[in-house]
């Protein structure tokens, strides 16, 4: 099947024949044709199956012919990071349908984005706080709207946006359609799912385990080794890119820096971090310049990378749907990619979890040559981050060395 069999607008195979787009994906093949029938839907896909397409190209065919300088989509997105990538996507694919787009996030200017606005934009990508703040000030008008997005629907549930959003919702008051697209479906989800999608169709791609084009493999270590092993581990694969995800944003600055002083092109990526230096991180590792991106979480769903040839779990993520989503970034849209998880004795209930998920035993790794027997600098100041951060809760103040 290729992308003619959707019957697009010359304009806009232009712009999937310039992203080198051929065979659409299975979330692409189930989820254009009812959108471009104007169905609700509901898609439950993982990180990385090319969803962003799925909507992105059924919006632009159906707001081509009509009126132009009104809001008629909008996508909502957990973070910046994900609304920058949405709206990268829009206007690559829309390049000749003369629509407009712009993104729309707290941390910058919401004056230059009022000016951007007041010029005619036809869609929107925005995190749900920013948008409440232009529709509070009436500098967004979404009563022409037609096509409502929520992305990452679980994601935006984790980090507590889901109050932003049914304030975003409660600021549309006609019919529009809805496409809702989440990795999982948590109750509150579900919810929100029967509140407001009429008839929705449903489409599921594989949203409960990681791509089958990935491998896992674990490296036990103490914690105190990780960044040593990290480096020796760098040095010993090849590698294209490589994203490194670590729990805490000061652990995310260490490593990074350590990765530097070695000798690797590295950086990072944090949600402390001011709006350029974290679009300086991602355009850097977009590019090629930066070969290893160190990130939190907050980068999980938010970079669209095609040539990410490992993840490196440098903390254990919290769950299952966590490492779905941070092993998501390698091995899309049909290319292999490499998962590497750092253990401790901490991580045994997680390691069993991820076993369930997967279907079958995890391979345990050890690196030929590497000293795993180096003890701690200080014993009494190494600390996991779970355990430094209920110390630092119980005794108010501890002193925590960060390796």
């Amino acid at each position: 099947m290729s992308f003619e069999t959707f019957n697009f607008h010359p304009s806009i195979m232009a712009g999937v024949r310039a992203l080198g787009y051929v065979r659409p994906t299975p979330i692409q093949i189930q989820s254009i044709p009812p959108i471009m029938e104007g169905r609700d839907l509901i898609g439950l896909a993982q990180t990385g199956t090319g969803k962003t397409a799925a909507f992105v190209l059924p919006i632009l065919q159906r707001l081509l012919p009509g009126p132009r300088d009104d809001v008629r989509a909008l996508i909502i997105s957990p973070t910046r990071e994900l609304a920058e990538q949405t709206c990268e996507t829009t206007n690559e694919l829309g390049k000749q349908t003369g629509l407009r787009s712009i993104s729309i996030y707290g941390g910058v200017s919401m004056e230059q984005q009022t000016r951007r606005l007041r010029s005619g934009i036809e869609i929107i990508a925005g995190c749900p706080g920013r948008l409440l703040d232009h529709l509070w000030k009436g500098t967004v008008d979404l009563s022409h709207l037609e096509v409502l997005v929520i992305d990452e629907a679980d994601r935006m549930f984790d980090m507590g946006f889901l109050p932003s959003v049914r304030g975003v919702l409660e600021c549309i008051i006609h019919s529009r359609q809805t496409l809702l697209f989440s990795a999982t479906m948590p109750n509150d989800i579900r919810r929100l799912v029967q509140e407001i999608l009429h008839d929705p169709v449903t489409v599921q791609i594989g949203c409960m385990a990681p791509a089958a084009t990935v491998s896992h493999a674990l490296y036990p270590v103490k914690q105190h080794l990780k960044t040593s092993l990290l480096k020796e581990l760098l040095r010993s694969t090849k590698t294209e890119s490589v994203l490194v995800f670590t729990r805490t944003k000061h652990r995310t600055e260490r490593v990074a820096q350590q990765l530097a002083r070695a000798g690797f092109r590295a950086t990072s990526l944090q949600g402390d971090m001011p709006q350029y230096r974290r679009q300086a991180a991602l355009d850097g590792f977009r590019a090629g310049s930066v070969k290893i991106l160190v990130a939190t979480d907050i980068a999980a769903r938010g970079i669209d990378v095609l040539d990410i040839s490992h993840v490196v779990n440098y903390d254990m993520p919290d769950s299952t749907d966590a490492y779905t989503n941070r092993i998501g970034r390698t091995g899309r849209i049909g290319k292999n990619g490499e998962a590497f998880t750092f253990v401790t004795g901490e991580d045994t209930a997680m390691v069993r979890e991820l076993e369930r998920l997967l279907k079958k035993p995890l391979e345990r790794r050890t690196l030929q040559g590497f000293d795993y027997a180096k003890p701690a600098p200080d014993n009494e100041n190494i600390r996991s981050p779970r355990q430094s951060g209920r110390r630092a809760v119980r005794n108010g103040w501890v002193k925590v060395t960060v390796t």
